[in-house]
């Protein structure tokens, strides 16, 4: 594996107790957020050829705006990748990555967030910018953009920040 996309699933309905978290969809603006991502990972070449999504409604929704423009990329469906710390991150990462190029990561924080950091802090970043931005929060919609200099195993000191794109910036 040479590039890693961490994304966080797009904007969801608050949780409310009628409701399981489980179960919560999205939005229209994360609806509409979903395929701005989409669009935008494709325009900058960054396509990724599988994908580990968690079995929650709200990133299998996001993953469905997604799917649209990535056509050809596999999938797995987790419940392992559901509000996942980093010990499951990394053996997702790990197990997928001998069998792709660019592997795309959907799922939830603060997972997500604290595997992204932890990838910033040992392999450090090629965007000032974008570490920047990853460092405070990771909003819904998110996506960071790590890439190794060579096709290898996974270990998080060579997969270096190259961008942190999220909705918001995009769509102002």
């Amino acid at each position: 594996m040479k590039r890693l996309i961490v994304m966080r699933h797009a904007k969801t309905e608050p949780w409310n107790d009628g409701i399981r978290d489980r179960d919560r969809k999205l939005v229209e603006r994360g609806h509409d957020d979903a395929v701005l991502m989409a669009t935008e990972l494709e325009r900058i070449g960054w396509a990724p050829d599988q994908a580990i999504v968690s079995s929650a409604r709200r990133t299998r929704e996001t993953w469905r705006h997604l799917s649209e423009t990535f056509t050809s990329c596999g999938l797995l469906i987790t419940d392992d990748l559901y509000l996942a710390g980093l010990p499951a991150l990394e053996a997702l990462v790990k197990l997928a990555a001998s069998d792709c190029d660019t592997l795309l990561i959907l799922g939830h924080n603060p997972g997500l967030h604290d595997f992204a950091r932890l990838l910033l802090r040992d392999a450090g970043s090629e965007n000032h910018r974008a570490s920047v931005k990853l460092s405070e929060k990771f909003p819904t919609g998110a996506a960071a953009l790590f890439a190794a200099d060579e096709d290898s195993i996974f270990l998080p000191v060579y997969f270096k920040l190259q961008d942190f794109l999220r909705p918001k910036s995009l769509s102002s």
